[in-house]
């Protein structure tokens, strides 16, 4: 909107002042940009630009430098080499400018030499412009003209500092300007200007004092107009609290009414900015501090707040040093350093605490408000002023903490440590997030206040007024027509800007509260289509950025202490911030700054999620070993206390402590007595309150998810964790109980799924993923499992201790038991292998587990069984003959003398027969498992294996028995064991495979003549093991001859034949040494046929007489009881 002027030839109306503060701003705060970006990386030894560093060049760099801006191409004192270089180096400029590649020395190019004068330029003309017009500034009344009229002053000082700033500067537009002299003979255009201009500016603020002098009124009297404002918004946290600022319940009824303030923007308007406006502004104008006292009231009350301003970023300025040492050079002003030096005194002694108290009372007052707002968010509406002052407040408050913290210049730092900055930012943030959520009721509520309200208001106004001519009536009038019929997605921004010049038809100066409600119709249409602009512009917090260092260490002192941990979420949703930061004329730096936020946010919510994960730990840990306490093995001193307890009275003092039982620790006597147990619970719910706040944040167009960082952290813990649990040593091949395993991984899981009750995670997917992995060979990352772990152990050292003849497996306690030996052993097998320790490793590793664990016996019965391959293979000739020979005594016992290896095939023969009694130990307690978790599925597989019709493909019968041997259940045909022992040349192997079955029929015999193949009632076999022979001619056989398609049945009778009529031979020997357990040995016969599905009773009674077996049975039985008895008697 403009209006005209009928006085002199400019005309105000039509300069569009409002417009051009816009763009400029703008355009500076680009150049700021890009300007900070080139000291950065010229003061980074790692992205300075190479020919700052060539040593080829820095003769000739000097050289530019001292000359500068003059340029003398034609010198000796530069070499033809140089000139050479700096062609090169002109080209490489080009090169990248043409290819839009961002370097250090791209703001220094032609194009943007221009726009850097352009814009100073532009900066001066408009500065003269508004001097011309006696453009009227209040910021109490045209606060938006005023607003951007003391950013652009500020904004224009910044950039002048900050090139300054730059040491390079001179050596960057000199090597540019003299590589562009030799190459096309002239100097660059621009060069010449912005030489001097850099030469003039070598002390910024001096020559802007100078430069500022025309400007003085126009400036002052926009500074003098903060005086209503500034002191206003620099109060103490006590008067904050008399007031009761920001609190809706203190006066509950008038909490529905809407708040009012004749200074709507001003209200929520940065005490930073007005601290800089203040502190340049006078600087500029320093005339005004010796003849206005309210201007050196304001200019002091702003050096007392702060001791450094922030220029751009985390480029500061100390203004206390910066302002004495230009006073002290000006004659008169000794008054206004001695200010100065007060001021700082002040500013070290008391701003910090000032500031201290301040961020006390905020975190208080955005707590309540952010309760309120969350129970009724309707009050949004009415009390959009107090959210918005709240989150200006809070943001200065931590700007200020962070920009004096990095730059402290006092010895004591605790007014600069602040612990619980956390807290503030966190309410900031929930503020926040409830006006994202509940912007369209603050909408609704906007358009019906600015139609209902407004409208008739701003109407009144202008009928009131006592001159209204005949354009700025119909402007106020289309203002008013606009607001009456206003919708949620029509929006208005008046203008007012025409009518702050001076001689105006209608001056904003005459009609102040015209100006004021202007004023506030513009807070309340951004209300309505500028929410998210209100949000950046009053809470924006993307400085943490450039301020990673201290970020950090926020960060980690929030997560060391518990009572701020549940405040961390604030660190990762800060980083959401920092796009905002970024500028159209430097968008290279959008991929630096989105780079930079992804690995923070990435860094906290990973830190976040390992504390979580320690304090899990730390709790699963305890509960463990509180859940070991109540293991059977720790009852046997309780059990011995109480039936000693007469005794223990007798002894008195001298006996032992009483031990104290199992939970104890839950009995309290005072409630204010905390253990570690509670204090990890503490921690653990208010850090999983941090982690299930916001269930996802978007940074640059990624998505990131806090409590997906939490399930992978306990997913890698876990595994970790239960692997730990085995306590597995290799060096002593020493490994956790199954059962205690168990039981602590039951109680780590406990505390897992007590989990959920803090965060919004499924953790049975957590147990999915790594349970399952725990039943593989290796998990996801190629770490052993317990799975391979306990195969390893079962395999390498307990069943290798039964080949050693140091273990015997007792079929009547389905365990292997230790054998009395003189090389004890460091374990129990009892205690690893009874039917509650194989169900309990049936628990842990589940049916793919325990189908490995199969597996592995299955290759080493396979590598048993080559081994007999070839042994029969040595005496294949033999074993032929005696196949047809059983018939015969006298030829059967010339031909078992030529028999080698005789030995070696029972004692193979035996280690089968051992693995395969483990493996059926771990069968059965799947079956028993499985039976529990699912009976209806295993009774299902069990009726349909039992109905399997006997003239049934045999393919089709061994997927059957596969899927029962997967769900535990015996199977008359092994398939693991058909799997291992399948080969390619099934001629052959069939006559080996039969072989195999005669070379043990005729070799068992021999077995009478070991001491240890005695059998024993009490342990339904033999201490060497022999009675394991039942278990592998069985299931070698059936495996076997499955593989060669032969008749299982027929094979096997023609075992029984042999072997009866062999043992029946050693009843004829005379040798008691060879026949000293004939009898235990004959029994085997009876095993062999009562564990085989395919011989009978009456197929034995037909090749050995049982009454033998029977009468065998009966003696060693009554022999049995007797020892017993004698021995409970004596």
């Amino acid at each position: 909107m403009s209006a005209t002027l009928s006085r002199g030839s400019l005309q105000p109306g039509q300069q569009k002042l409002a417009e051009k503060f816009t763009i400029l701003n703008d355009r500076g705060i680009g150049m700021l940009t890009r300007i900070y970006n080139i000291k950065k990386a010229c003061g980074d030894p790692k992205a300075k630009p190479s020919y700052l560093i060539d040593k080829n060049l820095e003769s000739a760099v000097k050289f530019i430098v001292r000359k500068f801006p003059a340029v003398e191409t034609r010198n000796n004192n530069v070499s033809l080499s140089f000139a050479c270089i700096l062609h090169i180096y002109y080209i490489l400029f080009k090169l990248i400018l043409s290819l839009c590649i961002y370097t250090i020395c791209s703001p220094f190019s032609i194009e943007l030499l221009g726009l850097y004068n352009k814009c100073c330029d532009h900066v001066c003309e408009l500065l003269n412009t508004i001097d011309a017009c006696q453009v009227f500034f209040d910021i109490t009344v045209n606060f938006d003209l005023t607003k951007n009229y003391l950013d652009l002053v500020v904004t224009y000082t910044n950039l002048m500092m900050l090139l300054s700033r730059i040491e390079e500067r001179k050596a960057i537009i000199g090597l540019y300007n003299y590589a562009h002299e030799m190459t096309h003979g002239s100097s660059d255009r621009e060069y010449p200007r912005l030489g001097q201009m850099i030469v003039d500016y070598e002390n910024p603020l001096k020559k802007m004092m100078e430069e500022f002098v025309p400007h003085g009124k126009s400036l002052s009297d926009a500074l003098l107009s903060l005086q209503m404002v500034y002191p206003r918004r620099n109060l103490s946290a006590d008067q904050w609290r008399n007031a009761q600022l920001l609190s809706l319940i203190s006066a509950p009824s008038t909490m529905l009414n809407p708040a009012q303030s004749d200074t709507m923007p001003c209200e929520y308007l940065s005490l930073d900015a007005m601290e800089k406006w203040i502190v340049f502004g006078f600087i500029l104008c320093h005339g005004v501090l010796n003849s206005d006292q309210a201007a050196l009231s304001l200019w002091k009350l702003a050096l007392q707040s702060s001791t450094c301003l922030c220029l751009f970023r985390d480029e500061v300025f100390h203004i206390h040093k910066a302002a004495e040492d230009l006073f002290i050079n000006i004659r008169g002003y000794n008054k206004r350093v001695n200010d100065i030096k007060e001021c700082k005194e002040q500013a070290l002694s008391h701003a910090g605490l000032m500031h201290r108290e301040r961020r006390k009372f905020l975190r208080s007052a955005l707590k309540e408000l952010a309760t309120v707002l969350s129970d009724q968010p309707g009050l949004l509406g009415p009390k959009a002023l107090f959210v918005f002052m709240a989150l200006s407040f809070a943001r200065d408050e931590i700007i200020w903490l962070l920009r004096h913290a990095d730059n402290i210049q006092k010895k004591s730092t605790d007014d600069f440590i602040d612990k619980h900055i956390a807290e503030l930012i966190f309410y900031m943030e929930e503020l926040r997030a409830h006006v994202r959520k509940y912007g369209p009721v603050m909408q609704r509520y906007y358009v019906q206040y600015l139609s209902g309200f407004d409208a008739v208001v701003l109407n009144e106004l202008v009928q009131n007024l006592s001159v209204c001519p005949e354009d700025e009536s119909i402007i106020m009038s289309s203002f008013v027509n606009t607001m009456t019929s206003l919708s949620v997605k029509q929006g208005i921004q008046p203008n007012t800007a025409y009518t702050s010049v001076s001689k105006a038809s209608l001056g904003i100066a005459d009609h102040r509260e015209l100006g004021k409600m202007m004023n506030t119709i513009i807070f309340h249409t951004k209300m309505v289509d500028s929410l998210v602009e209100m949000l950046v512009e009053t809470s924006d917090l993307s400085i943490f950025c450039f301020y990673s260092r201290a970020f950090e260490k926020m960060f980690q002192q929030c997560l060391e202490l518990p009572s701020q941990s549940r405040h961390s979420i604030s660190f990762p949703l800060l980083c959401t911030h920092f796009m905002s930061c970024t500028h159209e004329l430097c968008p290279e730096e959008r991929h630096h700054i989105g780079d930079r936020s992804l690995s923070l946010c990435n860094m906290f919510l990973d830190e976040m999620a390992k504390q979580a994960r320690n304090l899990i730990t730390d709790i699963c840990t305890e509960q463990c070993t509180l859940s070991d306490q109540l293991l059977p093995k720790h009852c046997a001193k309780t059990i011995s206390q109480a039936v000693n307890k007469k005794s223990k009275k007798q002894m008195g003092k001298k006996g032992e402590p009483e031990r104290e039982k199992p939970g104890v620790e839950s009995m309290r006597k005072n409630r204010l007595l905390v253990t570690n147990l509670d204090k990890l619970h503490t921690a653990l719910s208010e850090l999983c309150f941090s982690i299930n706040y916001v269930p996802n944040m978007v940074i640059w167009e990624h998505t990131f998810t806090p409590r997906e960082y939490l399930t992978s952290h306990l997913e890698i813990r876990f595994t970790k964790s239960i692997v730990g649990m085995t306590m597995y040593n290799q060096a002593t091949q020493e490994i956790a109980k199954p059962s205690e395993l168990l039981t602590s991984v039951r109680a780590y899981m406990t505390v897992l799924q007590s989990i959920e009750n803090y965060v919004q995670i499924d953790i049975t997917r957590v147990f999915n993923n790594v349970l399952l992995q725990q039943t593989q060979h290796l998990d996801s990352h190629g770490e052993p499992t317990i799975t391979s772990l306990y195969t390893n152990w079962y395999l390498e050292t307990l069943l290798r201790q039964v080949s050693n003849g140091h273990i015997a497996y007792f079929p009547a306690m389905k365990a292997f038991v230790n054998l009395p030996t003189e090389n004890e052993l460091t374990f129990n097998a009892e205690e690893y292998s009874d039917i509650s320790e194989m169900r309990s490793l049936s628990e842990l590793l589940g049916p793919y587990g325990m189908k490995f664990l199969s597996e592995s016996l299955m290759w080493h019965i396979s590598s048993q069984v080559a081994e007999l391959k070839k042994l029969v293979v040595d005496n294949v000739e033999i074993l032929t003959q005696m196949r047809t020979s059983f018939d015969k005594p006298e030829h059967m016992a010339s031909l078992f003398k030529k028999l080698s290896s005789v030995d070696s095939v029972l004692k193979r023969m035996t280690i089968i027969g051992v693995i395969l009694s483990f493996r059926s130990l771990a069968q059965e307690a799947l079956r028993d498992v499985l039976s529990c978790h699912i009976p209806f599925l295993v009774s299902s597989v069990e009726d349909f294996k039992d109905h399997i019709p006997r003239e049934t493909d045999m393919k089709v019968a061994m997927n059957v028995y596969e899927l029962s041997s997967a769900a535990g259940l015996p199977c008359e045909i092994d398939p693991a064991l058909v799997v291992a022992l399948s080969s390619q040349n099934p001629e052959e192997e069939y006559k080996i495979a039969c072989l195999l079955m005669v070379f043990v029929a005729v070799s068992m015999p021999t077995l009478a003549s070991n001491v240890m193949s005695q059998y024993s009632p009490a342990i339904q076999g033999h201490c060497n093991n022999i009675h394991c022979l039942a278990k592998a001619i069985n299931q070698i056989a059936a495996a076997l001859f499955t593989i060669h398609k032969g008749s299982i049945e027929d094979r096997l009778k023609e075992f029984l034949a042999l072997a009866s009529s062999s043992l029946l031979k050693i009843g004829q020997e005379t040798d008691k040494t060879t026949t000293r357990n004939r009898e235990s040995v004959y029994l085997l016969l009876d095993m062999i046929v009562q564990e085989s599905p395919f011989l009978t009773m009456d197929l034995l009674e037909s090749c050995f007489p049982y009454v033998l077996l029977r009468n065998y049975l009966s003696v060693w039985y009554i022999i049995n009881i007797l020892s017993y008895l004698l021995n409970v008697y004596t």
